[in-house]
């Protein structure tokens, strides 16, 4: 067998020739193309992280946001509990000490002995009333005032006989509830689910305004009354002073 060297050496030109083609036109594009496709996922897959990092944070100030709103509410309504609170003290406290007031000028007009003394005295007295009047109904605008009365009126109710408290809930006659201004349905739903549970079962209540207590509210019915207002606090103050004087 003989090699024939020249057409040898031919083949070894072409197939020379060939990877050549081959590594120009064909393996560099093809490199460069699976680069340009290593990049591009490689960016995918970063914008990809990019929104999941976004995402949680998103999430988080979501949270942090509904953990706000809940601090907040407890906040409002410890602060309305507190203002309540004060603000029942502080009628409290200023009611006494217009009843003092009452009473000392009471005691001073009493020790008078002239009638012009009396009669001034009680032109102070009826002016005070006013005042007081005045003073307290300034207040009527703020709901935590009407709160204030109708727990006095379930003390009230609660402080009844177990047997007058029975004998009322099974009457046939609805329950009057008087007071001085029209309750708004979520304050009137309040004060029937209150004075319900006071008496211990199923009431029939009938809302009504009677401007003339000034503020309060009171229960009426055929065999009981339950006075809960200023227009109470008053004549009883006024009885007093008539009385001792």
């Amino acid at each position: 067998m003989q090699i024939d060297w020249a057409t040898l050496a031919i083949q070894a030109i072409n197939i020379a020739i060939l990877i050549w083609l081959l590594g120009r036109f064909f393996w560099r594009p093809v490199s460069e193309m699976i680069a340009q496709r290593r990049t591009l996922a490689g960016q995918n897959l970063a914008a990809a992280e990019a929104k999941r990092q976004e995402a949680e944070a998103a999430l988080a100030d979501i949270a942090r946001t509904r953990d706000g709103f809940a601090q907040e509410r407890t906040a409002i309504l410890d602060a309305a509990q507190k203002e309540a609170t004060a603000l029942h003290e502080t009628q409290r406290d200023e009611t006494r000490k217009l009843v003092e007031t009452m009473m000392a000028q009471a005691k001073a007009a009493q020790e008078k002995s002239s009638a012009d003394a009396q009669a001034g005295w009680e032109a102070d007295a009826r002016a005070l009333a006013v005042n007081i009047a005045g003073r307290l109904a300034a207040r009527l605008s703020e709901p935590v005032v009407q709160d204030a009365f109708l727990s006095w009126l379930v003390a009230g109710i609660k402080e009844l006989a177990d047997a007058t408290r029975a004998t009322v809930a099974a009457g046939e006659t609805p329950l009057e509830v008087v007071s001085a201004a029209a309750l708004s349905p979520e304050a009137e739903a309040e004060a029937r689910r209150q004075i319900t549970a006071a008496f211990g079962g199923e009431m029939r209540l009938n809302f009504r305004v009677d401007p003339a207590l000034i503020a309060g509210l009171e229960i009426r019915a055929p065999h009981l009354v339950l006075r809960n207002s200023w227009q109470a606090d008053l004549a009883q103050i006024a009885a007093g002073l008539t009385h001792a004087a």
